[in-house]
């Protein structure tokens, strides 16, 4: 989700460096908390990140701050404020300041996304239900939800990252969905669907050349989707190798700028499909 997001954004005229550096801010919405690592990395890699995260489930958030180490000062009361007006020692020596950009919010996603003013830059969702399931709500074109979260997301840059599951759990040896797959089912019933439901809420009333597509993640079977707001300088027309190329050379550029210790590439150009 972080290779593909970030590469993506950087594609849209944005000027991820300058938020790497904090010379400005960047407002990142994360929906879906699990352990916490998605919003660390980014507040710990991008210094002018200020990241909201929204979890359902206080079990989820008590483990994530009493097993993993999660800063207790990033949790937010139901009154809007901090729930713990000071940070503890331990936030203080672990997280040197990061925790200070974070802000944990118990609440369902539909209900923050309407009741919120906040404008991200980028969202990222990663939610499921107890049975394993990416609920209906999130992504059914006439919700609420996705109405609501296109007006959140910024009109020129605004970038959304959605963790799905395959459609299919037949993988090579290596870890990567067959060649042949890809060729005669490009994308399931499941993943189009939900791939046109965000393209045509989030996307479809855009001057500015709007992008949607997927990718499929090594060596799991889970699928990034990805919408993003104002891609590039192409007038409106997207080419599927001039896309991919793009957001290859842009990803070598996040790479190298955060120091990361992966590739970001093998994250982009595996399965990579234009959502129609």
């Amino acid at each position: 989700m972080i290779s593909v997001g970030l590469a993506s954004i950087a594609s849209c005229n944005y000027d991820l460096k300058d938020a790497m550096l904090g010379k400005r801010s960047m407002n990142i919405l994360c929906i879906g908390h699990g352990g916490g690592s998605l919003p660390l990395f980014l507040a710990s890699k991008i210094q002018g990140a200020i990241v909201h995260i929204v979890e359902i489930d206080p079990i989820v958030i008590s483990a994530s701050i009493q097993a993993m180490g999660f800063p207790s000062f990033s949790v937010v009361a139901p009154s809007g404020g901090r729930l713990h007006p000071k940070p503890n020692r331990i936030d203080e020596v672990l997280w040197k300041g990061i925790h200070e950009r974070l802000l944990l919010y118990e609440s369902d996603a539909e209900k923050f996304i309407l009741d919120t003013n906040n404008l991200y830059d980028m969202i990222f969702i990663d939610a499921y239900d107890g049975e394993d399931i990416f609920p209906y709500k999130l992504w059914d074109p006439d919700s609420a939800f996705l109405k609501a979260l296109g007006n959140r997301l910024h009109p020129e840059h605004g970038t959304v990252v959605v963790n799905l599951h395959s459609d299919a759990d037949i993988l090579d040896v290596d870890g990567s969905v067959p060649s042949v797959l890809h060729q005669l089912l490009p994308m399931g019933k499941y993943v189009s669907g939900i791939g046109r439901a965000y393209k045509d809420v989030l996307l479809g009333n855009e001057s500015s050349t709007p992008l949607a597509y997927t990718v499929s993640v090594p060596w799991v079977c889970n699928t990034s989707l990805v919408v993003c707001r104002g891609f590039g300088n192409t007038n409106g027309s997207l080419d599927r190798d001039m896309v991919l190329n793009t957001l290859i050379s842009k990803s070598f550029e996040v790479e190298n700028a955060l120091s990361l210790p992966f590739s970001c590439m093998q994250y982009i150009k595996r399965g990579f499909i234009l959502v129609d």
